[in-house]
């Protein structure tokens, strides 16, 4: 009986490999998201709008923990599943142990030197004497258990690149019942707030990584922890292949920050608590679009290392089908259920209401360019090319969007803010497919044959 991921990708039709793997990674992070939507959620309800700001505000620290968890699951799930498709199982199973050793030791680092300077950040940030207790209480849980939430990451990332998308979906379908429960248990029976929000995500975390040791026992499970030892090359190549990820996920804390900032020069208190509601639903939206990078990725990567470059072309467009699609529909819901959307979050100002929900209308006409974005960055991560990924990254998630929220509010007023993300996503996405899918699609790929950069 061979390895799981070869009997899938190395037998089986793109078409019905893209689907194995789709339909339950989207769910999964539909679900991912619905654990950050069910903070906001239950926080605004059960404790108010200001705690919902201060929570909005230690977002950032969540997403600096999720991209440690990126740049080395995704880089090595990467890598692994190159060595893989290459037929050269060992090295697969040094490269997963080398990701959880070396993602062990950045998240120990990271957390304690966020930790040491806790106050600064959250005032960096953007915290304010109001909103301060809700985001330290909130940044202090994180911090203390965050090799929880890396874990789960970086588990739920090579299971998938392992050929189980299935049960990457189930833990994620564990976390999120659990952080709903304890969500609720916690924030409206022991009223422990914002404090009480944050221990439901991290044992909700926990919960997920006991279902992904199940992955383990597996007949066929190509994850083993083996001897390593740490070599510059493996390292880089890690790192390096993760980057994009890593910036992906660092750009939404840029993001975040940015809107944050725009929305208190701009408007002032109720921009923010608006902009809070509008953050919670992208982040549903955002891991959609990550969720299609999710599918493509381990496809993408075990088919450059077993050569069969035809099946990269189909997989992309089979996926890009996919990105529009799902950009349509969520236009579609944010168009017809803004106020329904808004209402959810237990808004009591009309104006804050008002703001949020023709926002989000301006707002969501980004998922449109955004899934083609995704598609592309993915591909060229996928196969080991990081500098075109690198640069779709730092255009879609920070220049331009840094450049768009200083400019376009000046042009367009509140507008404008609304905007930024559309208009940044948008441009991106227009020069990848004037300049980047024609020769991609056209591509031989002669110039790889006989090399994978796959570390050895």
């Amino acid at each position: 009986m061979g390895n799981i991921v070869t009997q899938k990708l190395g037998t089986q039709s793109v078409a019905k490999s893209f689907f194995q793997y789709f339909i339950p990674t989207i769910f999964g992070m539909m679900l991912m998201s619905v654990n950050i939507v069910i903070d906001g959620i239950f926080v605004g309800n059960g404790v108010g709008e200001v705690a919902l700001a201060g929570v909005n505000i230690a977002v950032p620290v969540f997403s600096i923990i999720i991209s440690i968890a990126l740049l080395i699951g995704t880089g090595g799930g990467a890598l692994y599943s190159m060595a893989m498709g290459n037929n050269e199982p060992l090295q697969a199973k040094t490269i997963f142990s080398t990701s959880i050793v070396l993602v062990t030791v950045i998240t120990i680092i990271a957390s304690l030197v966020s930790y040491v300077n806790i106050e600064f950040i959250a005032r960096l940030f953007g915290a304010t004497d109001q909103t301060l207790p809700y985001v330290i209480d909130y940044m202090t849980i994180l911090l203390v258990f965050s090799l929880f939430i890396t874990f789960e990451v970086c588990l739920s990332i090579f299971i998938r690149n392992d050929g189980d998308p299935q049960l990457a979906t189930l833990g994620l379908v564990v976390v999120a019942i659990v952080n709903i429960i304890l969500n609720y248990w916690m924030v409206f029976i022991l009223e422990l707030g914002v404090t009480g929000a944050a221990l439901a995500t991290i044992i909700a975390s926990f919960a997920g990584i006991l279902i992904y040791m199940l992955h383990f026992l597996k007949k066929g499970s190509g994850l083993k922890l083996v001897k390593m030892s740490w070599k510059k090359r493996d390292l880089f190549s890690i790192g390096s292949i993760g980057f994009p990820s890593f910036l992906s996920e660092a750009g939404m804390g840029i993001f975040v920050v940015g809107y944050n900032v725009a929305m208190a020069y701009h408007i002032g208190t109720n921009g923010l608590a608006a902009f809070s509601v509008i953050n919670y639903l992208h982040a549903f939206m955002f891991l959609a679009f990550i969720g299609i990078g999710s599918t493509i990725q381990p496809m993408i990567s075990y088919y450059y290392g077993a050569k069969k470059f035809e099946a990269i072309k189909t997989t992309i467009r089979i996926a890009e089908g996919m990105g529009v699609l799902l950009g349509i529909l969520f236009i579609t819901i944010g168009y017809f259920g803004a106020d329904f959307l808004v209402s959810i979050f237990g808004i009591t100002s009309t104006e804050v209401s008002t703001l949020a929900a023709d926002g989000l209308k301006l707002f969501f006409l980004g998922y449109l360019f955004m899934g083609l974005n995704f598609i592309y960055m993915t591909y060229y991560q996928s196969i080991g090319q990081i500098k075109p990924s690198i640069g779709i990254t730092l255009f879609r998630g920070i220049i331009l969007l840094i450049i768009t929220l200083i400019v376009l509010p000046f042009i367009f007023g509140i507008n404008g803010i609304w905007l930024a993300l559309p208009v940044s996503e948008g441009i991106v996405a227009i020069a990848l497919l004037l300049f980047a899918r024609k020769g991609i699609m056209e591509q031989d790929f002669t110039f790889l044959r006989g090399r994978t950069n796959v570390p050895k």
